[in-house]
C-alpha cells in the first residue's frame, strides 16, 4: 500500500498511532516519499514519510521539507501547517511528519488528460494565481524566515546537477545533451539576489479550489538559489510546446509571456532559464524512462515521454538562441 509492503505499513500505522494519527489511507502523488492520508484530533492530515530501507536524503529528506514549511509559514505564501515531526532511526524506521489537509485539487492543465474536467477560463486564472504565488515565494528574504545559513545554488551549479542526472542514462535516450550542456555552460547568466526556489513550481504542484491557490505543495528540491530557476520551469510547463500532448486546454491559456508580465518583477535573460528549465525536464523524464523500463511492462504513458526527450532538447537549444540575441519571440515564434 503507498509503496510500502503489508509489514511496514501495519509498522508505520501502530507508530502514527501513538502520535495520535490514525486511519491511514495512501493519497496519489509523491514519487519520492510516501504520502497519506489519517486523521489527528477529528481532522484530516497528510502525512509524508521517507522511503523505508533508504537513507533520507536529498529529495527524500522529508524533514527538510517540513523545515522549509514550517519556516515560510508567516511570509503570506499559501501553504499547508506542518502539525508534527518525528526522526524515526533511519534507514529502517523513516522519519516523518504530518501537516494540516488543505481543500484543492492538483491539474497539471497542458500535460494531465486523465482528470476530471476543469473549465478552462478556471484553469485560466490558476495559472495567473500562481504566477502571483511565485512573485510573492520569492519576495521573501531568506534571512527574514530563518534561512539566512542556507547554502546558495548558482545558475552553474543548476546545469551541473542535471548533467550529474543525465550521466546515469542511456545516451540513446537523449541525443547530444551533452552540447546542450555545454551552451548553457558557456553562457550562464550573473545571479539574482537569492530567493527561496521551490525547485519544481508548476501548477501541478499547487493544490487549487476553483481559481485561488490553497497551498504549494511537493518541496523535495528546494533550495536558495536563483529565482529564475523556477520562474522558467513554470513558463515551459505552461507553455504547450513543451511537450506537445493535446489537453482540453492547449491554446486557451496564458501565453509564458503574459504569465511573465502577472509575475511582475524585472527577469533579464529569462530565455536562458527557460532552456535550462527544458534542459531539466530532459533529464528529470530520462531517469524516469529509464526506471520505467525496468517494469514489466513499461507504462505506454512513460514510453510516449521517451520520444519527447530530443525534442525538450532542441528547446532547450531555442531558448539558449534566443538568449543569444537572435531574434526570436520570446513565446518561441520567429
Amino acid at each position: 500500500m503507498a509503496g510500502l509492503t503489508p509489514p511496514q505499513f501495519d509498522a508505520l500505522s501502530a507508530r502514527l498511532q501513538s502520535l495520535d494519527v490514525t486511519g491511514l489511507s495512501p493519497l496519489p502523488g509523491g514519487a519520492s516519499s510516501v504520502t497519506l492520508v489519517g486523521q489527528r484530533d477529528g481532522q484530516r492530515v497528510v502525512v509524508k514519510v521517507a522511503p523505508p530501507g533508504k537513507a533520507p536524503t536529498l529529495n527524500r529528506d522529508v524533514l527538510r521539507q517540513a523545515y522549509v514549511i514550517r519556516a515560510l509559514g508567516p511570509s503570506g505564501v499559501p501553504l499547508p501547517e506542518v502539525l508534527l515531526e518525528d526522526a524515526g532511526d533511519p534507514p529502517e524506521v523513516p522519519p516523518l511528519f504530518a501537516m494540516s489537509f488543505l481543500d484543492g485539487t492538483s491539474v497539471e492543465p497542458l500535460f494531465d488528460r486523465d482528470v476530471a474536467p476543469v473549465d478552462t477560463d478556471v484553469m485560466a486564472e490558476r495559472l495567473r494565481a500562481a504566477a502571483r504565488v511565485l512573485a510573492r515565494l520569492h519576495r521573501v528574504d531568506p534571512a527574514s524566515v530563518g534561512l539566512a545559513a542556507e547554502p546558495v545554488v548558482t545558475p552553474a551549479e543548476e546545469v551541473a546537477r542535471w548533467c550529474r542526472l543525465l550521466e546515469t542514462v542511456d545516451p540513446t535516450l537523449v541525443p547530444g545533451w551533452q552540447d546542450v550542456a555545454a551552451q548553457l555552460r558557456d553562457s550562464v547568466p550573473t545571479a539574482l539576489r537569492p530567493a527561496i526556489v521551490h525547485g519544481d513550481f508548476r501548477l501541478g504542484n499547487c493544490l487549487a479550489d476553483g481559481t485561488h491557490v490553497t497551498a504549494v505543495i511537493d518541496w523535495e528540491i528546494w533550495s536558495i538559489g536563483d529565482p529564475r530557476v523556477d520562474l522558467g520551469w513554470f513558463l515551459i510547463n505552461g507553455d504547450p510546446a513543451t511537450y506537445r500532448r493535446e489537453t482540453p486546454h492547449s491554446g486557451c491559456l496564458p501565453t509564458p509571456s503574459e504569465l511573465t508580465e502577472v509575475y511582475g518583477t524585472d527577469v533579464p535573460r529569462l530565455a536562458w532559464f527557460q532552456g535550462l528549465a527544458c534542459f531539466k525536464s530532459a533529464a528529470t523524464w530520462s531517469l524516469i524512462v529509464k526506471h520505467d523500463r525496468r517494469r514489466v511492462p513499461p507504462d505506454p504513458q512513460f514510453e510516449e515521454m521517451a520520444g519527447i526527450l530530443p525534442w525538450l532538447l532542441a528547446r532547450a537549444e531555442h531558448f539558449i538562441k534566443i538568449d543569444a540575441g537572435q531574434g526570436i519571440h520570446a513565446d518561441g515564434e520567429r
